[in-house]
């Protein structure tokens, strides 16, 4: 593993004159440490000023921060993917192995967290995998529920389906009540809600597993309809190259999406604005910072980090 910080050569394309005050003069990407296999679902910690995130085929969660640099902060995780926050700071996490939405409780003391399963099963039958996941201001839990942890070994355990589909989940945990919020996206990965929340985000990513060429690589749009209905699916953009495997909004409804060579930046009228080339494939980002204006991006086997003029959306 290194995490000796390297500042990358800037790649940065400007498409839109919208997005011309996105970047602070002289910016620069900087790898801020590299030794993973795949890295994806980046959480910021703002108690310690770190980011969490998993290596995947590595079945291990990874840590970042200024002061320690790189180290491991869990293994055998049970090949965690995606990961947010709840509005008491717990973490959720998606995993494949446990085919489970789980929550990390803590306190000041990260080392002696305690975890809990929150969901596994959609009536009486096991989730596929949960992929990735996002929290509504009502406290309402959100998460895509594709096939890649089950399909080989590689970032889960092989097994059979026992839904037989993959559906965009909402959960609430006032309730215990878990709907499928949609089922019109064949193979649902990213997610994130508009500032507002009046729009769901989800990434159509079932062209990473058809070797014909086949499948879709793009961005549904739903409008989010009595807080917990979705309604309108439409296409607001065709990814390429690559998938939009995560992705996050800014405070200004911006989509900042992964790509295979970048982070694609698309206004909500779904215009490509900008594009921040990076020199691996992109998998998910997150904003983090104390003032919420750093980008952290997991891009294959590193950890790269950019300021921008702008912030996340929560």
């Amino acid at each position: 593993m290194s995490d000796s910080i390297c500042t990358i050569e800037t790649d940065i394309a400007v498409y839109d004159v919208r997005a011309e005050g996105l970047f602070p003069a002289g910016v620069t990407l900087e790898r801020l440490c590299t030794g993973a296999i795949w890295g994806e679902g980046p959480v910021w910690i703002h108690e310690d000023s770190s980011v969490l995130w998993s290596d995947i085929p590595n079945n291990r969660m990874l840590r970042w921060s200024d002061r320690d640099g790189m180290t491991v902060w869990r293994d055998n995780v049970e090949f965690t993917n995606g990961h947010t926050r709840e509005h008491d700071g717990s973490i959720l996490h998606c995993s494949h192995g446990q085919r489970a939405i789980v929550r990390t409780r803590f306190g000041a003391n990260l080392e002696n967290a305690i975890d809990e399963t929150v969901v596994d099963r959609f009536e009486g039958k096991r989730l596929n995998s949960p992929n990735d996941i996002v929290v509504k201001r009502d406290g309402t839990i959100w998460f895509s529920d594709p096939p890649y942890g089950i399909v080989s070994d590689r970032e889960g355990h092989m097994a059979e389906s026992e839904l037989g589909d993959n559906y965009v989940f909402r959960y609430d945990p006032s309730t215990g009540e878990l709907k499928v919020a949609t089922d019109l996206v064949e193979e649902p990965n990213g997610l994130a809600f508009s500032p507002d929340e009046s729009v769901l985000y989800v990434s159509d990513t079932s062209a990473a597993l058809q070797v014909d060429g086949g499948g879709h690589h793009h961005i549904v749009a739903f409008d989010v309809v009595n807080d917990r209905e979705l309604a309108n699916p439409r296409v607001f953009a065709v990814i390429e190259p690559g998938l939009a495997d995560g992705f996050r909004v800014d405070r200004q409804g911006w989509i900042l999406t992964s790509s295979a060579d970048s982070v694609q930046v698309y206004h909500p009228d779904g215009s490509r604005l900008a594009r921040i080339g990076v020199p691996e494939k992109v998998a998910n980002l997150t904003f983090g910072g104390s003032d919420g204006d750093e980008l952290y991006i997991c891009a294959s086997s590193s950890l790269y980090r950019i300021r921008l003029n702008t912030r996340g959306a929560t």
